[in-house]
């Protein structure tokens, strides 16, 4: 393996408390690769002692380049101006006040040596100012998808100098989320993204800053939600960028899309008790269907034979013309009743859901669908709620040996670790209760597979999906309920374990939710 390039760390300086400077300088200085510079910009800060130390280290140091600004410009100016003295044929941004992992330069040498590699990001944990560690960030693989919801890459971020410059640098106008700004100009353009799962950067907390409160600089929220806006225009996603529930992330509604839409629901008429009324589940899915979606739509509802009349009666009234009534007469068959409705359905985009799932926001499948006609991307999911409000679908993670949702019964005022329940990202899989699928990536994975009748299948599917190739969404920008084993009593049988884990293997980590990360 070649020797590792020149990595440039930029260091805008103001202010910061000498002792935590002092630190910042030694974790650089500690690195026991020798190839790096330490460029910092002393934005003009008003305590004498901040520059003394500065160039009483550059002295010392020929790698410690300072750069002294006749004027204080702001995090923004200082930044830039530290880009621009940088010589390395990599940057990575050092706060004035954090610091290194003394391991950090020796991990990223290899993916640095890798010349395809544009972008590489690690994890991160805070540090106060006793020095004790903790609220560790165990980061997922590259996640596009999360990234336009959260500035989750962070620190360290690592960049190729040279995509920087191209993509313009740090920008004006975007001060307090100058960094997620970047970060999304240059992965748009990256040719590789790489996640180093270890804790490389410890983040100082300090009285007022964004990493012991993250509602402490609102502005930075506002640039942040601007600079996903003009993200989307770039990468081709039509629609708006929102501030999300929690500082720092934003969510996207995506406009919605040119598409016909087939909504395939399996049912054999089953009826329940829902929020205190008996209702016919199907019958109260497609209503919903009809009532929220904007997009043509037609409804394929697969039926036992033992269906009531009366039901497919019901279903004829909610829809009209856009309805498409397929009798089954086979064995309970979850995987090929959704097969038999694709087969029927007319769609470019299919969407699968459960007879006891209850769309309630308006343009939840436009939602949906408009992200399933995005390259890349094979399956697409969103927040499904148990009755009571509590959390039963978050996306799939897939580990130890098991397959299971994200936090599932998490309560409605629980943001999860790092808001994950608040940011769309990519996931391992999704439930089929309520999954948007291009027709065209259906038939290339082949469908559901008719071996898992009950279990699993949705898993299997999500396999074949990301196998192709593609990437696989939960977006909670769309919430619905899902009245989970109302129609059905599920119980999990050795054989459809054995089967999935025969087929793709025994999961150990889940990429997209590292050990740590959402327990």
């Amino acid at each position: 393996m070649s020797a590792a390039p020149r990595i440039s760390f930029v260091t805008p300086v103001y202010d910061p408390p000498l002792e935590a400077l002092t630190a910042c300088l030694d974790s650089v200085g500690a690195q026991g690769i020798a190839d790096w510079e330490h460029v910092l910009v002393d934005d003009c800060s008003t305590d004498p002692r901040v520059r003394e130390l500065l160039r009483r280290r550059s002295a010392q140091d020929p790698r410690v380049k300072v750069v002294e600004r006749a004027t204080n410009g702001g995090i923004v100016a200082a930044s830039q101006d530290a880009l621009e003295a940088a010589t390395g044929e990599f940057v990575a941004f050092l706060d004035h006040d954090d610091r290194l992992a003394p391991e950090a330069l020796r991990v990223l040498a290899a993916p640095m040596a890798d010349p395809e590699v544009d972008y590489i990001y690690t994890d991160e944990d805070k540090v106060d100012e006793t020095g004790r560690r903790f609220d560790a960030f165990r980061k997922p693989t590259w996640s596009p998808e999360r990234l336009r919801h959260q500035m989750y890459t962070g620190h360290l971020s690592v960049m190729r100098a040279s995509l920087v410059r191209e993509v313009g640098g740090i920008r004006t106008g975007f001060d307090g989320s100058q960094d997620h700004d970047l970060a999304l100009r240059v992965t748009e353009r990256a040719r590789a993204v790489v996640h180093v799962p270890q804790v490389l950067y410890h983040w100082m907390t300090v009285q007022g800053s964004t990493a012991a409160d993250p509602g402490a600089k609102p502005y930075a929220w506002e640039a942040g939600r601007r600079a996903v806006a003009e993200h989307l225009e770039r990468v081709g996603i039509a629609g708006t960028a929102e501030l999300g529930p929690v500082p720092g992330t934003y969510w996207v509604r995506r406009a919605t899309p040119d598409v016909r839409v087939s909504v395939v629901i399996p049912t054999r008429g089953g009826a329940g008790m829902i929020w205190g009324e008996r209702a016919v589940h199907v019958v109260e899915a497609v209503a919903s269907v009809m009532a929220t979606t904007t997009v043509p739509v037609e409804v394929v509802v697969v039926y036992d034979t033992v269906t009531e009349p009366s039901v497919l009666d019901a279903l004829r009234d909610r829809c009209g013309d856009a309805l498409v009534l397929v009798p089954y007469d086979e064995p309970f068959n979850f995987s090929r009743k959704c097969n038999v409705g694709v087969a029927a359905a007319q769609g470019d985009v299919i969407v699968l859901m459960n007879d006891d799932v209850r769309l309630t926001e308006p343009g939840s499948l436009d939602q949906l669908a408009a992200a399933a006609l995005e390259d890349g991307v094979g399956a697409v999911s969103c927040r499904l709620l148990f009755e009571d409000g509590r959390l039963q679908h978050g996306g799939h993670v897939y580990e130890h040996g098991d397959w299971h949702h994200v936090l599932l019964g998490a309560g409605p005022q629980e943001h999860g670790p790092f808001a994950g329940l608040h940011v769309g990202r990519e996931a391992s899989g999704v439930t089929a209760a309520l999954v948007a699928v291009r027709r065209d990536v259906y038939v290339e994975a082949g469908g559901m597979a008719e071996q898992l009748p009950v279990n699993f299948n949705d898993v299997d599917f999500c396999y074949k999906v990301r196998h192709l190739g593609y990437r696989i969404l939960w977006l909670p920008e769309v919430t619905a309920y899902h009245f989970e084993s109302q129609t059905r009593t599920p119980s999990v049988h050795a054989w459809e374990v054995s089967f999935v884990r025969h087929r793709w293997g025994v999961p150990v980590e889940d990429v997209y939710f590292p050990e740590g990360s959402h327990f």
